[in-house]
């Protein structure tokens, strides 16, 4: 939808479904306060819907400027069921600058709510203005309370793991105390919500109050717990994998790899490296400059019979400077070396460019299964 601040904006198709839920719904409230408005309820309603998620994209873009500000990248915004998102790649690296990050995004929805309320001191409440900016600043609080609660994956939930770890120092416990904070709300809200309905606590008149109206309040309530709580369980499974990640090391995932040049027969390099304890071939030049990595997909498919007619130029894989990396990557730095330029095998380099070996994705791979099945100390 654009690129405020070079972040891409999506709208994801569920919000087509609830924007014809809140056309509905909305319409339904006009046909009580303005009367006279006929079928043009409906396009009012639409309208509403489509400020009210204008109003979300403001809370979030909040979220992305801070993000920025903090030097975080961010993938997208993602305007979906029940509000949106900002995808912030990288985690802050503070507690406070974490407490910011969360509550900005739940401040401009106050202060959107605030300025609606002054719109509606310059219009006749009875109209259709009035009753927009009425249902606007109604709905910029509800979002704003929401968000503020306790518990992942709110901003209220990253407010509270900020808080925790500044206190302990440890990201982890802030991450595990607010997801299971969330969970809570999510059964909260999973029996709440109907709760507080079925009795018009909510000031709902307690005869309007049917069977299709309770079947609703139920789906509603099981959707958002749905959400919270899903929401909840990936917090932890991201903090999880952040903790893990830099366990990570190119020098100790690294095969250890001999030159060959291009004619050497597949059998004697292997002969070489079993003799040097090494897994990998580098293909070099006349000056001892690598120029392709032999795959190791490629040697097996090789049948031994055949190998000392084999040259290992035939099995090589030119090398491009993005299949070069240091020796001393770890971690987040080391993985989105490897996503940008995705490859099988990747030559390992010293900081002064001498051959270390021979990094395989397969071995990153099982490295990173391995850290994860580990229980978090």
């Amino acid at each position: 939808m654009g690129r405020p601040f070079g972040v891409p904006v999506y709208v994801s198709p569920s919000w087509f479904l609830v924007a014809a839920l809140i056309t509905w719904v909305f319409g339904d409230q006009l046909d009580r306060i303005l009367p006279d408005l006929g079928p043009v309820r409906y396009l009012v309603s639409l309208f509403f819907a489509v400020a009210f998620y204008a109003s979300v994209l403001v809370h979030e873009l909040a979220h992305t400027v801070a993000a920025l500000r903090f030097k975080l990248p961010v993938r997208r915004i993602q305007l979906q069921f029940f509000g949106g998102v900002s995808e912030i790649e990288k985690e802050s690296e503070t507690p406070g600058r974490e407490f910011v990050l969360a509550f900005v995004g739940p401040l401009l929805s106050l202060l959107l709510a605030g300025a609606f309320h002054l719109g509606m001191k310059a219009v006749e409440p009875a109209s259709v203005p009035g009753v927009l900016l009425a249902g606007l600043m109604i709905s910029n609080l509800l979002v704003a309370a929401f968000n503020l609660l306790p518990g992942l994956p709110l901003d209220g939930g990253r407010m509270l793991r900020a808080v925790i770890w500044g206190i302990t120092g440890k990201p982890m416990a802030g991450t595990i105390a607010a997801a299971w904070v969330g969970r809570g709300l999510a059964v909260a809200v999973l029996l709440g919500l109907p709760l507080l309905t079925h009795t018009g606590l909510l000031g709902n008149r307690t005869q309007d109050i049917g069977g299709m109206n309770t079947v609703m309040d139920a789906l509603l309530a099981a959707i958002l717990a749905a959400i919270i709580w899903t929401g909840a369980g990936n917090s932890l499974r991201m903090a999880r994998l952040r903790a893990h990640l830099p366990e990570l090391r190119a020098r100790t995932l690294t095969r250890r790899a001999i030159p060959v040049d291009n004619a050497t027969p597949l059998s004697e390099a292997l002969r070489r490296a079993n003799e040097a304890g090494a897994r990998a071939l580098v293909v070099v030049d006349g000056h001892g400059d690598p120029t392709a990595i032999v795959r190791e997909s490629a040697i097996a498919s090789v049948p031994e019979h055949r190998r000392p007619w084999v040259a290992v130029s035939t099995l090589a894989q030119d090398l491009t400077d993005g299949m070069k990396v240091s020796a001393e990557l770890t971690g987040e730095e080391l993985l989105d070396r490897l996503r940008a330029t995705p490859a099988t095998e990747y030559l390992v380099l010293e900081p002064g460019g001498a051959i270390y070996g021979v990094l395989s994705t397969l071995d990153v791979e099982k490295a990173f299964v391995k850290a994860m099945a580990r229980p978090q100390s």
